[in-house]
């Protein structure tokens, strides 16, 4: 086998100049890969992170058929006090789950006592919700003293865009007005603790309050929690979660449904497109490699098939002249593999070093490109695959010629 790998690589450098070429192709479309790779990769995880630690969580439990029906924000599909607590006690033994927060979704009109506008509100225990959306305070602006206590009771966190457009600031008092359940009309005074960045961009209208408020407000005598959102110790973790609380939801009995972030935001759609876009770089990745070795295969056969007669004549079987070109394309595709891959990680490395910086709707986001080290050594095995697969053509052609017309052809 030695003896062969030697062979090879003086073989593919008899003609150095299209084996350079024919390298550099291939080694172009693992940079390619890797490089692409590693930026969808990391928009993608930026982009996860930030819905699922400033908004979602990684899943949420909701009373059955309230999802369907979510853009109405129904105060009438609640979890019971009873339901409540079951689901609590079963979130506290589950070794996965890391925190989670109780939540009452509502909407409201919101007044400066001149001006009036719609909002929708995420009534919350801060304490609870700052740990399971630990970045939602990043997206705040005013002086929040402790993350945990972002809200009090008399206080609202308003969209930066809403109180730009009721020309409020922080300190300043408003007054909200809901209808509750059974239809009464309430209002209460709040007085503005900050202002906040929208995910969704300049169209967000989504405020926070203390859930105390959202009860008082909505006279309920307890709370009536909409949501629970839940946050995972290992996000991997999601797949498994969900499917043990899915089947434990199952029942007729219960009256719970549950769902990941990916069901219950539109960007899970961009990220199966990255998925898909990933994918289809590697096929084009594969199509340079296979077009490539095969012609540079071809060539070599064609140039040398004197040589082969002769190693033919003197008594080499064709068995050992077809290992000795599949061990040439496994050479160039390994070569061209290895230089790829560290010229594909030394600009992710570049990249990440200079930082690149993009807005995602109001928020700035620092983008560090990085691929896992097990998409790297799938690219290098599919190069190596690959240049096998494209070898075999030829080098089972030259394999199956016969010394008597292989030296006739010189």
């Amino acid at each position: 086998m030695q003896n062969l790998i030697k062979i090879a690589v003086r073989n593919l450098f008899r003609y150095k100049r299209r084996t350079l070429l024919t390298s550099s192709l291939i080694a172009f479309g693992v940079v390619l890969v890797i490089v692409f790779g590693g930026l969808a990769i990391s928009f993608k995880t930026q982009m996860v992170g930030i819905l699922t630690d400033t908004v979602l969580g990684h899943l949420q439990v909701h009373k059955k058929g309230y999802v369907e029906s979510i853009d109405n924000l129904p105060l009438t599909l609640t979890l019971s006090g009873a339901e409540l607590a079951m689901l609590e006690d079963r979130l506290k033994k589950n070794p996965y789950i890391d925190a989670y927060s109780p939540r009452i979704r509502f909407g409201a009109m919101i007044s400066n006592y001149a001006q009036t506008s719609n909002v929708r509100l995420t009534a919350v225990y801060p304490e609870m919700e700052n740990a399971t959306c630990p970045g939602l305070i990043r997206r705040m602006k005013g002086d929040i003293p402790i993350p945990g206590q972002f809200v009090k009771p008399g206080e609202i966190i308003l969209p930066e865009n809403l109180a730009k457009g009721l020309s409020l600031k922080v300190g300043d008092e408003v007054v909200l007005i809901a209808t509750n359940r059974d239809g009464s009309v309430n209002g209460i005074p709040l007085r503005v603790r900050a202002v906040m960045e929208s995910v969704l961009g300049p169209t967000g209208k989504d405020g926070y309050v203390h859930l105390s408020d959202a009860q008082t407000l909505l006279r309920m005598e307890q709370p009536e929690i909409v949501e629970v959102a839940l946050r995972l110790k290992r996000f991997d973790r999601i797949k498994s979660v969900y499917a043990s609380f899915r089947e434990e939801f199952s029942s007729p009995q219960s009256g719970e449904e549950i769902h990941t972030w990916e069901q219950l935001s539109p960007f899970a759609s961009i990220a199966r497109i990255i998925d898909l876009l990933i994918a289809v770089v590697k096929l084009i990745l594969i199509s340079i490699v296979l077009v490539s070795i095969l012609n540079i295969m071809t060539m070599s056969v064609y140039e040398r098939i004197s040589e082969i007669g002769t190693l033919a004549a003197i008594g080499t079987r064709p068995g050992r002249i077809l290992s000795m070109f599949l061990v040439e394309g496994l050479s160039m595709g390994l070569l061209s593999a290895l230089v790829g891959g560290a010229a594909g990680l030394g600009l992710l490395y570049l990249m990440n070093a200079t930082r690149l910086n993009f807005t995602f709707g109001t928020m700035q986001v620092s983008l560090a490109p990085s691929i896992p080290a097990g998409e790297v050594l799938a690219v290098g095995i599919i190069v190596t695959l690959v240049s096998v697969f494209a070898s075999l053509q030829p080098a089972y052609k030259a394999a199956r010629m016969e010394p008597v017309d292989a030296l006739r052809h010189v």
